[in-house]
């Protein structure tokens, strides 16, 4: 059983994190089930346990250092942020897996929406080509990142997850050097044509998820 929670308005980053903190003690002691939790996040950088120093070019908004995987990254509004507390201890202790799944289950529900998105060998996260962009230096077809992914486990349940860009300020961005990769950008469905609300995304994650996560 997966418990859903949608969180109205913008919910703080140090709220969030003492949730879940909470939310995943229970889950390992069996007294709670496993939960995704639906937020947006006023702006805000936060660092994972790869974050380079020099990637941060301007803290114009706070900076949370966490434990998740990966390295810069923006919340905004805007972005849904997806948190998913789910119990590896009995869906398979595999954290390659989980991050293959959680990438798996973006890229299904953006196609509901017509949008082709795919992961790229080496880049963490669902990204989008982009052929209407010029290309790389060394001739490489450009790619927007759309969806951002870090996750941390504790005793084998998972928390933090999933950011998708539903209509964010993307200059936000200009502050880090998003996930320590140059070159390729960031996009968001909006700016990508596609008019698609936070309660449209919300619908899409719910109906694919038990593709992924049975």
């Amino acid at each position: 059983m997966v418990e859903w929670i949608i969180s109205d308005g913008l919910t703080g980053y140090d709220e969030a994190v003492a949730f879940m903190e909470a939310r995943v003690a229970s889950i390992h002691q069996g007294t709670a089930d496993e939960a995704v939790w639906l937020v947006e996040h006023p702006p805000l950088y936060t660092a994972g346990t790869s974050a380079k120093a020099q990637d941060l070019l301007n803290a114009r908004f706070p900076v949370h250092a966490t434990g998740r995987g990966g390295q810069y990254t923006y919340h905004g509004p805007g972005q849904r942020i997806i948190y998913v507390m789910l119990d590896l201890n009995r869906r398979g202790r595999d954290v390659r897996a989980l991050v293959g799944q959680l990438e798996a289950w973006i890229i299904a529900a953006l196609a509901d929406f017509g949008l082709t998105a795919c992961i790229s060998d080496g880049r963490v996260g669902v990204w989008v080509a982009r052929p209407d962009k010029p290309p790389l230096p060394d001739g490489t077809m450009r790619e927007d990142k759309i969806a951002a992914i870090g996750v941390k486990l504790r005793r084998w349940v998972s928390f933090h997850g999933i950011s998708v860009n539903v209509d964010p300020d993307l200059e936000h961005y200009n502050g880090i050097v998003p996930c320590g990769i140059s070159g390729h950008g960031v996009t968001s469905l909006v700016d990508l044509g596609l008019p698609v609300g936070m309660a449209d995304l919300d619908v899409t994650l719910r109906r694919n998820f038990a593709t992924f996560f049975p």
